[in-house]
């Protein structure tokens, strides 16, 4: 059996639980079906309308940085669009490289256990356990000890 519990119910239930604290965008996202590694770390705060679905997340300068050495992500200072259950649209501020040109995320849909990610002209699918840990701003998920203090906001460093 699966609940359907609205989201604004969920997000208020999180701030019960969390014991008062405003919920964060991570706690945000998971109220939405999403895991918490579609964020990279660093999101500061983040404002929805839950009546829309109309978001947007805020990171303290851009953050870029490569995963398993084959997907260079950037996210913007202020990364915006709608979302609803298993669905992100009309996003901007998340760009990845593809061959040698920046693309545009505009879609994410979660299909099952797998998410599809869509540059308007071509889409991706990854399975969702790929986004159970956030990146780091300038080393992914391969950071080693790295605490991404010492890059400026517009570094990309590899994390091959």
């Amino acid at each position: 059996m699966q609940w359907n519990i609205p989201t604004s119910i969920a997000v208020l239930s999180l701030l019960f639980l969390s014991g008062g604290a405003a919920p964060t965008a991570y706690d945000a996202i998971q109220s939405y079906g999403f895991p918490i590694g579609i964020l990279p770390k660093g999101v500061t705060h983040y404002d929805l309308d839950d009546s829309t679905g109309k978001f947007n997340a805020y990171i303290n300068g851009s953050c870029s940085f490569s995963l398993e050495g084959s997907y260079q992500l950037n996210y913007n200072s202020v990364i915006s669009g709608y979302i609803r259950k298993d669905k992100l649209t009309n996003l901007s501020g998340v760009q990845v490289k593809v061959l040698f040109v920046w693309l545009s995320i505009v879609e994410v849909r979660r299909n099952g256990d797998k998410l599809e990610f869509s540059v308007g002209i071509a889409s991706a699918g990854f399975a969702i356990d790929n986004f159970v840990v956030c990146p780091q701003c300038g080393c992914g998920l391969d950071c080693n000890g790295f605490d991404g203090e010492d890059l400026t906001s517009d570094s990309l460093v590899s994390s091959i």
